[in-house]
């Protein structure tokens, strides 16, 4: 009996072993699997986020040099200028080309009455030509002054002792005037309000041509452009 009691005894002692064993096994494997949570993964921004991201805003950048300095003035002024031109110094350099070109008003009169200085396009000439033109920077004063030579060109004129400044304006002041070049088979005259001639000429072939105008007359020119002398 001590025998059996004693096998009993290991029999019990190995199942509890055996159900310790089992126990032990299962809290080790969900200590394992809590030692390593899954990862999740980073978020990442749609190509619609993406799209809509606002970039980032940079200060422009002028390249050294008139150029620059014109365009960087324009840009702080707001100054607008045709949509022919890329720029404003490309209107600016374009105005410096075609002032030598005029042959019908002198160089100020043709800037001022050719509609060039006003609004911002008299704004940017004013600051750009000095420095892109130098060689005009008294033409461009000259034009925002109001104070410079006028030229006849052809048409009817009132002569008055204060002519008004302007496009399309037809008025020129009191003065000896004369027309240099090869004239044949035209005509010029002065008149009277009520049209009486005073003095006229049909040209047929001159070289030079002069006329003396005085306040309150007519003039009709049919022959060339003429410039004030004396």
């Amino acid at each position: 009996m001590p025998l059996m009691r004693t096998m009993r005894e290991v029999w019990v002692f190995a199942a509890l072993a055996a159900a310790v064993a089992v126990l032990v096994g299962c809290g080790g494997g969900s200590d394992k699997a809590d030692a390593k949570p899954s990862k999740e993964s980073a978020p990442t921004a749609t190509p619609e986020e993406l799209d809509t991201a606002e970039p980032k805003e940079t200060e422009p950048e002028y390249p050294p040099g008139p150029e620059g300095a014109i365009d960087e003035k324009a840009d702080i002024e707001g100054w607008e200028y045709g949509s022919a031109y890329d720029s404003a110094p490309d209107y600016v350099q374009d105005i410096c080309d075609s002032l030598p070109k005029q042959d019908a008003s002198s160089p100020a009169q043709w800037l001022a009455e050719s509609g060039n200085m006003e609004g911002d396009d008299g704004k940017i000439l004013t600051f750009g030509m000095p420095k892109l033109c130098p060689e005009w920077s008294k033409t461009v004063k000259a034009a925002v002054s109001g104070t410079y030579e006028r030229w006849i060109s052809l048409g009817e004129f009132d002569v008055k002792a204060h002519p008004k400044l302007g496009d399309d304006v037809q008025e020129i002041g009191p003065g000896t005037y004369q027309a240099k070049g090869k004239f044949s088979g035209c005509y010029w005259e002065r008149t009277t309000l009520s049209g009486d001639i005073i003095a006229n000429q049909f040209v047929s072939q001159a070289r030079v041509l002069t006329v003396t105008l005085r306040a309150g007359e007519l003039f009709k020119n049919g022959c060339g452009t003429f410039k004030p002398v004396g």
